[in-house]
């Protein structure tokens, strides 16, 4: 796919990170379909290359994503001969929980699906430039991308609702404190720093780390016991049974480093 919304590149150790930047900074990288498309795709390039294990999403300019573009997406709608796309909410969310780890880089303005498609990240690193904001009730509609879900995992259920409630801007340091985003770091260290926390975690075996972020999609908010023991008991059966595995010990035992990516999957 030749990608016109967004940037992809290799980084990190032995080009094992994959960088995805949102590329519209004219219009602080407003969410449109064909970046969504992109997304996908770059995101399948990671997850099926054997010698990557992690990536990154951030955003050219001064913002992360300042919501959707209105013109191009909510008046469209509404226009009568505007077109029309099916909602794919479910296959972002689940792309993104199905994938190899992904860490969101938030650089500045973080709105509405700005906001949203980063939720089921697994880690959100906030610049201290960076703004939040679930500005889905100042444009009349409500929140989407499961985030009426996530942001309760995160927020708490009084703080998600105030966010959601208010639609107010959270400065980066009060969206870590609210558990909103996970680390607050210097702007000009985002990317390096992201780049770094994937980097570590794609020397891990690609199928183990998906795995475990199938179970804490499947267990995080999970009542019954039973049921998560159950789901992890039939995961660490096949975990055994991995040449990942076996790899591990016998690393361990020669006193090397592990080789994951010898290992084909």
């Amino acid at each position: 796919m030749d990608y016109q919304t967004i940037l992809f590149e290799k980084t990190g150790t032995d080009g094992a990170v994959g960088l995805l930047t949102l590329n519209r900074p004219e219009k602080l990288n407003a969410w449109t379909y064909e970046m969504r498309d992109e997304l996908l795709d770059a995101m399948d390039q990671v997850n099926n290359d054997p010698n990557m294990g992690a990536m990154v999403i951030t955003g050219a300019g001064r913002g992360f994503c300042a919501g959707a573009d209105i013109g191009a997406m909510f008046k469209t709608r509404l226009d009568d001969d505007g077109p029309k796309r099916p909602s794919t909410s479910a296959s972002w969310v689940k792309a993104v929980r199905a994938a190899k780890p992904m860490i969101a880089a938030i650089n500045g303005a973080c709105v509405g699906v700005g906001l949203t498609q980063i939720l089921p990240c697994d880690f959100i690193m906030a610049s201290d430039k960076a703004k939040f904001s679930c500005a889905f009730v100042k444009m009349g509609v409500v929140t989407e991308l499961a985030s009426s879900h996530y942001l309760v995992q995160r927020m708490g259920w009084g703080n998600a609702s105030e966010a959601a409630l208010t639609a107010r801007t959270i400065e980066g340091a009060e969206a870590v404190q609210l558990g909103l985003a996970d680390r607050l770091v210097g702007h000009d260290s985002l990317v390096d720093e992201a780049v770094a926390l994937a980097d570590v975690m794609a020397q891990n075996p690609s199928r183990q780390l998906r795995m475990v972020k199938e179970l804490l999609t499947q267990n995080g908010s999970e009542a019954d016991l039973d049921t998560i023991l159950a789901r992890e008991t039939t995961a660490l059966e096949l975990a055994y049974k991995s040449p990942e595995h076996k790899e591990a010990v016998n690393a361990f035992m020669e006193k090397r480093k592990p080789d994951f990516r010898k290992v084909v999957e």
